[in-house]
């Protein structure tokens, strides 16, 4: 059920990724559908293949899987042509992202780190490790700059510290911390743009035609949906390209403009049902390992949602993030799917 859900929400990916990049006035390279089925069938193939190994390998390997992860990132940096944004490496014809594949490197980094711990084994100094391996990668991936992408993480820590069983107080300390310095510190840290879109976030009003010119046309498309949409291929906001980026992080607007409240509740449910499955997956888990692995892939992927579908209809700040499976996006959805295969592997070898 787990797959098949996961098959249901690339197609509706890819049937909104062919209406936005089929209209008259898209500037958009049409056939990008056909690209974003060949992503979903190498994605099946690096499910098959994570699949294939024992997650407890996959653990072991994770301090190689990390380091060359980081090189990678660095790579992306310095030896790409000093554009402003930097996030790709051409592999093979391809456009790969490695901060994409960041996420899954750390979580299994951190599970196997924590595997053998019990919360009153968890030491200051393991928890001041576990913060430093997550921040090395954040500060490359702010750099590039991506901002959704590393801000991610720091959710992805906390997860991996909370199922680990670390005391309480510690958590809402790293959280208090960093509820007053985060700010401070990404606000001197941010691009101009990014500045421009936190308070374009706070005050739709401040740039109308600039900075919250994406949003507030996508809440006009979400709203012009209905109950029932204006129907496939009718969509106007999108189709005559008010929206920009509307196949990829702005996909959701799309999806409300055309299919309307009842499709945006059906997509949000296969969602949901998503997530249930690999809570279930992560409370029948055999070991400590496959628990904390399982776990923060769902906070992962959750937060991927929320904040997605909460800058589409204005009440998150613009960050960047694609909707899962169903973004035009060749790593994001390769990355997706390896998540899956890990959260198959934990359920088929519970019994072993």
């Amino acid at each position: 059920m787990l797959l098949l859900v996961t098959i249901l929400l690339c197609g509706i990916g890819v049937l909104l990724i062919y209406s936005a990049t089929s209209g008259p006035y898209s500037e958009v390279r049409q056939g990008l559908y056909i690209k974003q089925i060949y992503w979903i069938f190498i994605g099946l193939m690096a499910m098959l293949f994570v699949l294939s190994i024992d997650y407890h390998h996959l653990a072991r390997w994770s301090p190689l899987l990390y380091i060359l992860n980081l090189l990678s990132l660095v790579y992306v940096l310095y030896y790409t042509g000093g554009r402003s944004v930097q996030r790709w490496i051409r592999v093979l014809g391809m456009n790969i992202q490695p901060s994409e594949f960041t996420k899954f490197c750390l979580i299994l980094l951190l599970a196997y780190f924590f595997k053998e711990k019990k919360s009153r084994d968890i030491s200051l100094k393991g928890f001041v490790f576990a913060t430093i391996l997550t921040l090395v990668p954040t500060l490359l991936i702010l750099k590039q700059p991506d901002l959704g992408t590393a801000v991610l993480l720091i959710p992805l820590l906390l997860a991996v510290l909370y199922v680990s069983g670390i005391r309480v107080s510690w958590l809402l300390g790293v959280i208090g911390i960093g509820m007053g310095l985060g700010p401070p510190i990404l606000w001197f840290g941010l691009k101009p743009y990014q500045k421009n879109r936190i308070l374009s976030f706070i005050n739709p009003n401040l740039d109308p035609l600039g900075a919250g010119y994406q949003v507030t046309q996508s809440k006009i498309a979400v709203g012009s949906g209905g109950l029932w949409g204006q129907g496939f291929l009718c969509g106007t906001q999108c189709r005559l390209k008010f929206i920009p980026q509307h196949h990829t992080d702005f996909i959701f607007s799309l999806l409300a403009e055309e299919w309307g409240l009842l499709g945006s509740i059906l997509t949000l449910g296969l969602f949901l049902f998503l997530l249930l499955k690999g809570l279930d997956i992560c409370a029948n888990a055999k070991d400590r390992l496959g628990v904390i692995i399982s776990y923060s892939i769902i906070v992962t992927l959750a937060f991927h949602i929320i904040i997605n579908v909460g800058m589409v209809i204005g009440i998150m700040p613009v960050t960047g993030l694609p909707l899962p499976f169903i973004s035009y996006g060749g790593s994001a959805m390769v990355g997706n799917f390896i998540a899956i295969g890990i959260l198959q592997n934990i359920k088929m070898r519970r019994f072993d």
